[in-house]
């Protein structure tokens, strides 16, 4: 018994439409390390792109970087959709992993495919989309020709088979892998302590439920600042409804900025909050925890899976749940510290090496490489 060689390729579709991402930089975290197997041979077939992430792996990389997506970024995609098949036979694939969805492949049939199901968002909640947007379906046609799908979480893998009716003996679990992107520097950002959201803030995110059981209890609102890193500056509507929650006494502000701001802001949280209805996975929380940040966290979805016991749970459609759990780790001191122990614990479950090798081997199950 030998393992075959196996020739993956890494489609274009999601190196077209991110410089930066959560889905981009997942599969160049996964495709370098999987590459540092002899047996595997691993290729980007990307005519033009613009990701920051693929750039720095570029002698894998067949294509050309672009430093700034274009406004012709629409025509450059239908481009690369025209190019991609001959490019990805060029490389003489056995196995192409698409990094996203589309209504055709860019294989060859005699290679097996692979797409990745990130979580089911476009289907669960259509309102927080263009009617314009076809995500759903490409995602659909994506699956159902796919030979597997690999889902990073058993809940996604649930809603996969439920809402589009793939064979559950054609998916495999394979949880995320996660790390900050640099170390927290010591500083701290935020003089005033404060409890931290990470994110956009719309739909089922939830972030208005969060600002409801923030300005619920006196006790947090008047000790604790509300910080919303990323997502953009906060709108006037949103503005509009803090004065009305709290008539002036919600301390609420916003940060943008780089990883190591990002870091910092973790490194010194009372608390990380993370009401979304909805994660096919939930990277934010692990980060958090792996700096000592204790987690709250939505018990929806995907998110007690990853999490376990080292969050602190609440029903992210009740404010009085949101509010409760909220004074429990600010108040609770060796409620919080329990928290944050078992936050370093469940963190270390979780890495990109585990996830690479988890992937490979459900490429060689799908590629049949022992001969």
């Amino acid at each position: 018994m030998h393992a075959k060689k196996i020739n993956i390729v890494y489609d274009h579709q999601i190196f077209d439409q991110q410089k930066y991402g959560g889905i981009s930089r997942y599969f160049c975290e996964v495709a370098s390390r999987i590459a540092r197997d002899n047996n595997c041979d691993v290729k980007f077939a990307s005519p033009i792109f613009f990701n920051c992430y693929l750039k720095f792996d570029s002698d894998r990389v067949k294509g050309l970087y672009i430093p700034q997506i274009p406004k012709t970024g629409k025509l450059i995609q239908l481009i690369n959709n025209l190019i991609a098949p001959c490019l990805v036979r060029l490389c003489s694939p056995n196995l192409v992993h698409e990094t996203y969805y589309s209504y055709k492949s860019a294989a060859s049939n005699s290679a097996k495919v692979i797409v990745t199901v990130h979580d089911m968002i476009h289907e669960l909640f259509p309102e927080s989309f263009e009617t314009s947007d076809t995500t759903r379906f490409k995602k659909a046609a994506a699956v159902n020709r796919a030979d597997h799908v690999i889902c990073v979480s058993g809940n996604t893998q649930q809603d996969l088979i439920r809402l589009l009716g793939v064979d559950p003996a054609k998916t495999s679990v394979v949880h995320h892998g996660y790390e900050l992107m640099v170390a927290p520097s010591g500083m701290r950002r935020c003089e005033e302590p404060y409890i931290l959201y990470v994110g956009s803030r719309g739909g089922y995110k939830n972030f208005d439920r969060l600002l409801q059981g923030y300005a619920a209890s006196p006790s947090i609102h008047k000790n604790f600042q509300l910080v919303a890193f990323g997502g953009g500056e906060l709108t006037r509507q949103e503005r509009s409804r803090i004065q009305e929650l709290g008539g002036g006494r919600l301390q609420v502000r916003h940060f943008s900025g780089d990883d190591e701001v990002l870091a910092d802001l973790y490194d010194f949280a009372h608390v990380f909050v993370y009401p979304s209805l909805y994660e096919g996975f939930g990277i934010p929380p692990l980060e958090a925890m792996s700096v000592g940040c204790p987690v709250l966290c939505s018990d929806r979805s995907s998110l007690p899976e990853v999490l376990g016991d080292a969050a602190g749970f609440f029903d992210p459609e009740s404010v009085d749940s949101i509010a409760n759990a909220l004074e429990r780790v600010l108040f609770d001191s060796s409620y919080r510290q329990g928290l944050i122990e078992k936050g370093y614990g469940r963190c270390a479950r979780y890495s990109w090496e585990k996830c690479a090798k988890e992937t490979l081997d459900v490429y060689r199950y799908v590629v049949g490489s022992e001969i």
